[in-house]
């Protein structure tokens, strides 16, 4: 079934929830739009998808490509937890999409740290959150994500798609498992996130560069996710933690 109002109205009954709803066929950004709409005072839970973007938004300024059938969404989130925690939000839905992904037929879905979603080595699908912070805590979140359903983008390297996959099931899936997850206003966003996102990370183990956002640029092996959500690489000079950033495997595929 396409996205559609009422298809977005179902997905917010399978997780409880009653909020504002906005389906546009074609739209700049549904980020760009929920942003505005959580300024606005939009309560937890605000739904806004799109037919199509034609100024999708990636992660550090980058654009977001799609084609029709693709699954573009963005959440508002009102997580009543300090800023530091705000990683874990990502994490989170990383671990939701490609859990609902495998139930619904997609299975090996795996995430390259923080926030794609891999077949193999082809990105399928990405998430962004943008914050506003009051003091130390955050105001409100936005929570993007898109999946490629049926092909890829052309033009995009290292693009991919999931095939026979609808999207407006997605969607009910991965709310269920993200909702899940987040917990009542945010409180969920702990160990749990980390254990979940752990057993789909496909950047564990793997040799990895990571270019901060600051532009530092680190290499190492990935060995592990920290409880606020943050890479640990082991390295010649010993361990470092990336939190941000962009991470790019240097090795091959295990297996």
């Amino acid at each position: 079934m396409p996205l559609s109002p009422s298809a977005l109205r179902a997905a917010l009954r399978r997780i409880g929830a009653d909020a504002p709803v906005r389906f546009d066929e074609v739209t700049a950004s549904t980020q760009e739009t929920a942003e505005a709409l959580a300024a606005a005072g939009a309560p937890e839970w605000t739904l806004v998808a799109a037919g199509h973007q034609t100024a999708g938004r990636g992660r550090l300024g980058r654009t977001w490509a799609d084609v029709p059938g693709a699954l573009l969404v963005s959440i508002v989130l009102r997580p009543a937890v300090a800023s530091d925690r705000a990683g874990l939000i990502t994490l989170a839905a990383g671990a939701a999409a490609a859990e609902a992904l495998h139930v619904l037929g997609a299975p090996g879905i795996r995430c390259r740290f923080p926030n794609d979603l891999l077949a193999g080595e082809a990105k399928v699908g990405g998430i962004l959150a943008t914050a506003s912070l009051r003091a130390d805590r955050l105001e409100h979140v936005v929570l993007g994500l898109g999946v490629n359903l049926g092909r890829a983008p052309e033009g995009v390297p290292g693009a991919g798609a999931v095939a026979d996959v609808d999207a407006a099931e997605l969607l009910e899936a991965f709310l269920e498992r993200f909702a899940a997850l987040y917990g009542r206003a945010g409180s969920g966003l702990g160990a749990a996130v980390v254990d979940r996102y752990r057993r789909v990370c496909a950047t564990l183990g793997r040799r990895v560069r990571a270019r901060t956002t600051a532009g530092e640029v680190v290499e190492g092996e990935a060995e592990d996710v920290d409880e606020l959500g943050g890479l640990v690489l082991r390295t010649a000079s010993g361990r470092r933690l990336v939190r941000f950033g962009e991470v790019e495997h240097l090795d091959a595929l295990p297996g």
